[in-house]
């Protein structure tokens, strides 16, 4: 993680401390995808990473802290994700906007059962990153389509609405789907999504 964490954690720097900080981790995201935000202790993490619960106290204040850790981390690995992904999409504003998505989409897949949990429990310095996550990623794809401006037939802006579109989809399926589920997989909404945007890129606008 590139980030200190809640106003006082520090990621670890000696290697035997990092393996033990993603061995914590990965039992928070456990214990949020089979028990859910109530159920969610340091108790119950301690428990699945086979610490005692100081050894975590001793990094971690308390639950929310750990919380926004795990948040920090999955936001980070949308961030590389997404950068990777336009980084190695296929030429045109179709590969652009196909990697952008896909990559979204497979992040989102990757922790579907973890995503929401977090959404649900905004709190002030986790919208704060949230929103660090979104605008990166924004940006990164407004600067990968900007070789592919001449295959876009909408006014200036339209990058923008595509982006803030595509993203909010993404974030409200992951939010609301357990509730409101539209009955496809990550890759058939990816698909589905990207065409609709090219279509929109492509029209003239009325």
């Amino acid at each position: 993680m590139s980030h200190s964490v809640d106003q006082g954690f520090r990621p670890p720097q000696q290697a035997r401390s990092r393996e033990s900080l993603q061995k914590v981790l990965a039992a928070a995201e456990h214990v949020l995808a089979s028990q859910g935000l109530e159920q969610f202790t340091v108790a119950a993490v301690a428990e699945q990473a086979g610490m005692s619960v100081g050894t975590i106290y001793r990094r971690f204040v308390g639950k929310n802290q750990l919380l926004y850790a795990v948040k920090d981390q999955l936001l980070g690995q949308l961030e590389a994700g997404v950068s990777e992904a336009l980084r190695s999409a296929e030429p045109g504003l179709s590969g652009v906007v196909s990697a952008f998505t896909q990559a979204l989409a497979r992040t989102f897949a990757r922790h579907d059962r973890i995503f929401p949990e977090l959404l649900d429990s905004q709190r002030a310095e986790g919208r704060e990153r949230g929103l660090q996550a979104l605008a990166t990623i924004q940006r990164d794809f407004e600067a990968a389509t900007g070789s592919c401006l001449g295959e876009i037939r909408r006014p200036d802006g339209a990058i923008r609405m595509v982006s803030r579109t595509i993203i909010g989809s993404c974030v409200h399926r992951a939010a609301s789907g357990r509730y409101w589920s539209d009955g496809l997989s990550w890759d058939v909404w990816a698909t589905e999504t990207t065409e609709m945007a090219l279509a929109y890129l492509g029209s003239e606008s009325g």
